[in-house]
């Protein structure tokens, strides 16, 4: 977790998946800002957040055209594919579970499975990811180091 609160980043990650069943359905940032509030959560952050995940997850299973364009908040049109998108919502998620954990000090959430598939999809674009700000300088971690090590230090983070 890169500063905030936990309570800052569920709200954060409401905003964004508040946003996964328009953007599936082919809406664009302009249609789609008068639609969705700064705070989605309402007074129950919990029932807001099931709510708003559960919405997310229908609209994702209903997808049938993955390589179609998505509109984002960055990139020209047509840069990114839906799967392009919701890779990005992946990895996103991923790693804010990995910093919510490593800050409130719980069990690592990656699984190796996790790593190995979040490792290959960011081995070919981390470089652009890094360009666009999404990650921070790469951390060099030692040979032999574990495959969750490396991926954490592709993604700029001290494992």
């Amino acid at each position: 977790m890169r500063g905030g609160t936990v309570r800052d980043l569920v709200i954060a990650h409401a905003r964004d998946d508040q946003w996964v069943g328009h953007t599936l359905a082919g809406g664009t940032i302009e249609d789609g800002t008068p639609l969705f509030p700064e705070q989605p959560l309402g007074a129950d952050l919990k029932a807001g957040w099931r709510a708003i995940s559960e919405r997310a997850c229908a609209a994702a299973l209903e997808l049938t055209e993955p390589d179609r364009p998505a509109h984002l908040s960055f990139g020209s049109p047509g840069d990114f594919s839906v799967r392009d998108y919701l890779q990005q919502i992946i990895v996103y998620r991923a790693l804010q579970a990995w910093d919510l954990a490593t800050v409130l000090k719980v069990s690592d959430p990656l699984s190796d499975e996790l790593v190995s598939g979040l490792a290959e999809m960011l081995a070919p674009i981390a470089e652009q990811w890094r360009a666009w700000g999404v990650f921070g300088p790469a951390v060099a971690v030692p040979a032999g180091a574990s495959a969750r090590d490396r991926l954490l230090g592709l993604t700029g983070r001290r494992p």
